[in-house]
């Protein structure tokens, strides 16, 4: 990797492009770690948990740069023990940091980071092993460790990500700025970039990766900052209004309490569930109250989240399906009574006051619902 054979033209462009690489994670951490508002998207608090794993992860790779800049200076040879050092600090830093704020945007769970420390153990082996008895197979064998940690987090995290979504539907009706499956994808390819520096050589290569970093740490600062806290209730609440519950074992005879009957095979009155929605969603209205949550909804009713989440699973839907098409419903009705009025409205006004905050999300929706895009919906209703 010794680009010193290069003009010094070459030299100090790269020397640029990295220190400024260097200073806008830096910056990045001391905006996250000091600053309590959001400059990016004042409306939203995102996850405290989440700002302070992606100012280590900024942190940690403008220190990178930091080193790797001191071993330039000062000694280049890639066969030294030196080199070896600031590989280990850059990949074991950048790895584990960059794991904990992919897991801490997924607020579906608190997933322990324990397992990524332990996975670093044999890697840190390698390096060790590499400095006492300094061999290319040992390079060879560290290399192919860490692409292998890549590969098995990779394939966790594509699975994790579509639980999380699967979790957003159950219990969230507006999803503008929650799903995370673009960031997780890119910030994956930046943990893919990292572990290119050590094979590269070229120069120009280099510069290509310096500007894609860029491109990366400004998409994570986004994301970070445009994701918000998400409320994260799992656990089978008491019914705070009864309604009609039959709670069988297996067997078929009956079960004594919640806690055994949350274990058995739960059957619950359909019927009376679509009454109280009736009642107390439809029929107020509650539906347009933007980002309402599952957690919401069972309290207005008089139940709790797991019965209403089961009743919108027996009915082959999610819980975002069901309070979008109520406020496509209502865009429809309203739509209609306006045309019949001869008044005009615009789509995205109403689609606002239908309660979506954005119109990109109430136009999949409406798609989903009638099968038709708003615009060919609207023409229809005025021809």
């Amino acid at each position: 990797m010794d680009i010193f054979g290069h003009t010094s033209i070459q030299l100090i462009l790269f020397f640029i492009l990295s220190g400024l690489t260097g200073a806008m994670p830096f910056f990045a951490a001391i905006y996250l770690l000091l600053r309590r508002g959001n400059a990016f998207a004042p409306g939203i608090t995102p996850p405290v948990r989440l700002r302070r794993w992606a100012a280590s992860f900024f942190a940690a790779a403008a220190l990178g740069h930091v080193w790797w800049m001191l071993f330039y200076f000062y000694s280049h040879d890639i066969h030294s023990a030196a080199y070896v050092v600031v590989v280990l600090i850059d990949c074991v830093s950048l790895l584990i940091t960059i794991t904990g704020t992919l897991l801490a945007m997924l607020q579906d769970r608190r997933r322990p980071m324990w397992p990524i420390f332990v996975a670093m153990m044999p890697y840190l082996l390698f390096g060790g092993l590499q400095i006492i008895y300094p061999h290319d197979f040992i390079m060879y064998i560290g290399t192919a460790y860490a692409l292998l940690l890549y590969v098995l987090f990779t394939g966790y995290m594509v699975v994790s990500v579509r639980r999380y979504g699967r979790w957003l539907n159950d219990n969230y009706a507006d999803l503008e700025n929650k799903k995370v499956w673009l960031s997780q994808l890119v910030i994956l390819v930046c943990m893919l970039l990292f572990i290119i520096y050590s094979l590269v050589t070229d120069i120009v290569l280099f510069y290509l990766l310096h500007v894609v970093e860029l491109v990366l740490f400004s998409l994570l600062l986004w994301r970070v900052e445009t994701l918000p806290q998400l409320e994260n209730k799992t656990e089978v609440t008491e019914l705070s209004t009864p309604i009609h519950i039959r709670e069988r074992l297996p067997g078929g005879e009956p079960s004594s309490g919640m806690e055994q009957g949350a274990r058995s095979a739960v059957s619950i009155d359909l019927a009376q569930i679509e009454q109280l929605l009736a009642e107390h969603c439809v029929a107020p209205q509650l539906y347009l109250q933007y980002d309402l949550t599952l957690q919401q909804l069972a309290q207005a009713i008089g139940t709790n989240r797991y019965y209403l989440s089961q009743y919108f699973s027996r009915q082959g839907i999610t819980y975002n399906t069901y309070i979008n098409s109520q406020r496509v419903n209502h865009f429809i009705k309203r739509y209609e009574e306006i045309v019949k009025a001869g008044q005009s409205v615009s789509a995205q006004q109403l689609a606002h006051e239908s309660g979506f905050r954005s119109y990109s999300t109430f136009s999949r929706a409406f798609m989903q619902r009638t099968e038709q895009t708003v615009t060919a919906w609207m023409r229809d209703m005025e021809g």
